[in-house]
């Protein structure tokens, strides 16, 4: 993997993204991207809401939306329901939701 890597590939109807959620994190925040031990990269977000009965899911969804401009029926769940790293679906067109996520990367 090179250092270029970036959490997203691009698909046929949007982007999946590879996020690692921190729930009970004080506040709603898309922070970066990091590249983790086991070499994959994903892109850090925290939310206020706790892990329970699908809030802090919820809360990502939401978030990841209003950050990339997007309805939250366009941002889906597809891997990780319960498990801190999370693959999320984004359905719109892919290079301005990439642009918008580079500029995240450029501001980490």
């Amino acid at each position: 993997m090179g250092s270029s890597e970036r959490p997203w590939r691009v698909t046929s109807d949007g982007i999946l993204l590879s996020v690692q959620l921190t729930p009970r994190g004080g506040r709603d925040a898309v922070e970066r991207v990091e590249r983790l031990a086991d070499g994959e990269s994903v892109l850090k977000a925290r939310v206020r809401a706790p892990a329970s009965e699908g809030e802090a899911n919820a809360a990502l969804l939401k978030l990841l939306a209003r950050t990339l401009g997007v309805a939250v029926r366009d941002v889906s769940l597809v891997g990780g329901a319960t498990a801190r790293r999370k693959r999320i679906k984004v359905a719109g067109p892919a290079a301005a939701l990439v642009a918008t996520l580079e500029k995240i990367c450029a501001m980490s």
